[in-house]
């Protein structure tokens, strides 16, 4: 599977409840071909999400712009930047 990041650059911070939402609207979608792995949330001075990155595995970039779309069908105020392919690089690889 290849890993893709999408970006959602929220225009005006939402509270954690209304971004957990979309969470699990990304678990529902989610298929063998196409799955949400991990996210990183960036808050406000407030605790509000601002923005969050997403890390998904896809079989190809089409199947996960397909079920992008489910999602802007279940949430369309909610920006949706990517896919983009990614690689995950971590410290410990250079140790």
């Amino acid at each position: 599977m290849a890993k893709y990041l999408i970006i959602h650059a929220l225009p005006t911070p939402v509270p954690m409840a209304q971004a957990e939402a979309v969470a699990k609207a990304a678990k529902s979608h989610s298929s063998a071909d196409a799955y949400w792995v991990s996210s990183w949330v960036q808050l406000d001075d407030k605790g509000d999400v601002a923005k969050i990155l997403c890390e998904w595995d896809a079989k190809d970039s089409t199947v996960l712009k397909n079920l992008l779309e489910a999602m802007k069908n279940a949430f369309p105020n909610f920006p949706i930047d990517g896919p983009y392919p990614m690689k995950k690089v971590d410290g410990e690889s250079y140790r």
